[in-house]
């Protein structure tokens, strides 16, 4: 059952982590720490608390990765390499439903516009949105994963949407 919780998630959660580090290979090792910690530690727990419990451990290794490399940068800030992203495998999978590559251009661009959009955002409204807009959980559920309160959550969701509005203007259908 754990089993197909972890299948339903992981690619939303893998988008998820990718937009907030920018980085492929961060945003899988990310995931895949959050999906054996959910596993170790809370595998006995009820169904209906695996979702806010998963993102929780998600937005905490998030936390964690920009934490860490604030350290790092501190001590190597003479490095500038920049790391060239992978590409996406979702990105370049064929498209199951065969749309033409007008519309799909057109989507295309309207992704990358929110793309750049929510990688504007300040972190915290970025997993509320995320956590409630794409992910679906409810103003509770979105608290638990962020570890903060309901009127917490209301008001980054409320600024994120603004913000994403403001910038979006005629690119979002």
């Amino acid at each position: 059952m754990l089993d197909r919780f972890l299948q339903s998630v992981q690619s939303r959660a893998f988008r998820i982590a990718q937009i907030a580090v920018g980085n492929a290979d961060d945003a899988l090792d990310l995931v895949q720490d959050a999906m054996f910690k959910l596993v170790e530690k809370y595998a006995d727990s009820q169904e209906n608390e695996w979702t806010p419990l998963f993102y929780r451990i998600l937005n905490s290794r998030i936390n964690d990765y920009f934490r860490r490399n604030k350290v790092r940068n501190r001590h190597r800030s003479w490095l500038s390499g920049n790391e060239e992203d992978n590409e996406d495998p979702i990105q370049t999978a064929p498209d199951p439903r065969g749309q033409t590559p007008e519309s799909e251009s057109q989507s295309d661009e309207s992704m990358e516009k929110l793309s750049a959009a929510l990688n504007e955002l300040p972190l915290r409204q970025q997993q509320a949105f995320l956590l409630r807009a794409w992910e679906g959980l409810d103003v509770r559920q979105t608290a638990a994963a962020m570890s903060c309160a309901e009127g917490s959550v209301k008001t980054h969701y409320s600024r994120a949407i603004h913000s994403l509005r403001e910038s979006l203007g005629e690119h979002w259908p």
